[in-house]
């Protein structure tokens, strides 16, 4: 049981280190996201629009030497991954429900003219961009 479990952790770190090195190579089109749930619960965070903070803990002692050279080569090829955060903007309250409202006035206006059968109804440019972009 316990040795699947480590060949199960040894498995996502190996495909971790792929991702990192796949969203660090600048001609890389493929990153093996799906191959381990780590990187998959991790993917927003490594290749997506969240800030994200590395913490390599690592072992002064010499009897960790290695896993402390492979913990700071995690982190310095991490570090080159550059992600552009950005913040969600929600609507909130009275905001959205202007905005709804409005949509709704719209749609109302356009069955109206269909049912009418009045032809086309006109509306600005950048109204029916705004239209069809929702």
């Amino acid at each position: 049981q316990r040795l699947r479990e480590a060949g199960q952790i040894n498995q996502s770190l190996l495909t971790l280190g792929r991702v990192i090195t796949a969203l660090t190579n600048a001609g890389s089109q493929h990153v093996p996201y799906r191959e381990s749930k780590l990187t998959r619960l991790l993917q927003d965070s490594l290749g997506g629009k969240t800030l994200t903070t590395i913490l390599a803990c690592v072992s002064p002692s010499s009897d960790a030497v290695d896993e402390t050279s492979s913990t700071l080569q995690y982190a310095s090829q991490a570090r080159a991954i550059y992600n552009t955060p950005q913040a969600h903007t929600r609507l909130q309250g009275t905001a959205v429900l202007k905005d709804i409202s409005q949509e709704v006035e719209d749609l109302k206006a356009l069955l109206r003219a269909q049912r009418e059968k009045n032809g086309v109804m006109m509306v600005p440019n950048e109204k029916y961009e705004q239209m069809v972009s929702s």
